[in-house]
């Protein structure tokens, strides 16, 4: 009889007994090996916009790390906290993934009076994928070519002067707000059904300015259609490498130096092994060069944070993005 053999046999029966014993009590997802079967990215708006083509690139390129096919779904309504709901009440076994933006995973806990989720505490933020800055252009015809010039320029046009938004809450109705206050300026603000409306209301001569994204000013600036003043948060966009950011201009208000992000976030309670999981293929998609474009087109810096970093980034956020929606006083039922 082989001596050696049987200890061999013997050690590994031991070994697969005590995994055994260790798994005893732990829900049937947790003792299968990660990932065994598609996963789901749910995108809380509509099919097209650039959450949607963001999601669906890394998709693609998280799939050949994973082994599995990524399946995105689109669930719209309600702000983005339909599909948010959906994925924070979900089993937290990493087959349900949340790819949004700051407002359903950040803002709306202090516009919303009622919510059915709490995103701090129903949410493991797994990623900040993408800081998502926004664009501040004016119809061609104000006469002004920089912050400080536009500031002064609201200001003498005491209740004279509009400015559009895709929704309330949105952050082009939060930095308007924020101007209008700040300056004591009075100005109205028109809501409109997305972005689009609102831009070409802008170009009509409707509106005087508004926030955007740069997916949507970009051609008319390009074109001259519309006028660009700067950029939000404190780092240049990639599509519009020329147009200084509104705190370079020496506006340094929390208010214009934050922006929104797009990021990736898990029901609380997912253990960590499937979170190192997720975000070991999160970091290999973020080197592919498909994956950058998209998001460098869409206007976004890349940051592909650690679920750590993002906690802490996240922490800083939530008390400037809370005194917005207060000064804009902005409450939905």
């Amino acid at each position: 009889m082989d001596c050696n053999n049987t200890t061999r046999r013997q050690l590994m029966l031991a070994a697969a007994a005590a995994a055994g014993s260790s798994l005893v009590g732990l829900p049937a997802w947790a003792k299968a090996a990660y990932p065994s079967k598609p996963i789901r990215f749910i995108v809380p708006f509509n099919p097209g916009g650039a959450t949607d083509i963001v999601a669906r690139v890394l998709g693609e390129a998280m799939s050949k790390k994973l082994g599995q096919p990524i399946v995105v779904e689109n669930k719209a309504g309600a702000s983005g906290m339909l599909g948010t709901d959906q994925v924070a009440k979900s089993a937290p076994d990493g087959y349900n993934v949340v790819l949004s933006l700051s407002t359903s995973l950040l803002i709306n806990q202090f516009l919303y009076s009622k919510m059915a989720y709490n995103p701090q505490k129903d949410l493991l933020m797994l990623s900040e994928l993408a800081s998502a800055p926004v664009t501040l252009v004016v119809h061609p015809s104000v006469p002004a070519n920089n912050m400080q010039e536009l500031l002064a320029w609201v200001k003498a046009n005491k209740s004279k002067v509009s400015y559009g938004s895709w929704g309330v809450g949105s952050y082009a109705h939060l930095g308007g707000a924020y101007m209008s206050k700040s300056m004591n300026a009075d100005m109205s603000h028109v809501a409109y059904r997305g972005e689009a409306p609102m831009i070409q209301e802008l170009i009509g001569g409707q509106l005087q300015l508004c926030f955007s994204s740069a997916q949507n000013t970009k051609p008319f600036i390009d074109s001259g259609r519309l006028k660009a003043i700067g950029v939000t948060g404190k780092a240049r966009m990639a599509v519009l490498p020329n147009l200084p950011t509104i705190y370079e201009q020496g506006v340094t208000d929390d208010a214009y130096s934050i922006a929104g992000f797009v990021a990736m976030a898990l029901p609380a309670g997912t253990p960590k092994e499937i979170v190192d999981v997720l975000y070991a293929a999160l970091q290999e998609a973020s080197k592919d060069a498909k994956v950058k474009e998209r998001i460098d087109g869409a206007g976004f810096l890349p940051v592909f944070s650690s679920p750590e970093e993002f906690s802490k980034t996240y922490a800083k956020a939530v008390p400037v993005w809370k005194s917005l929606i207060e000064v804009a006083e902005a409450k939905v039922d």
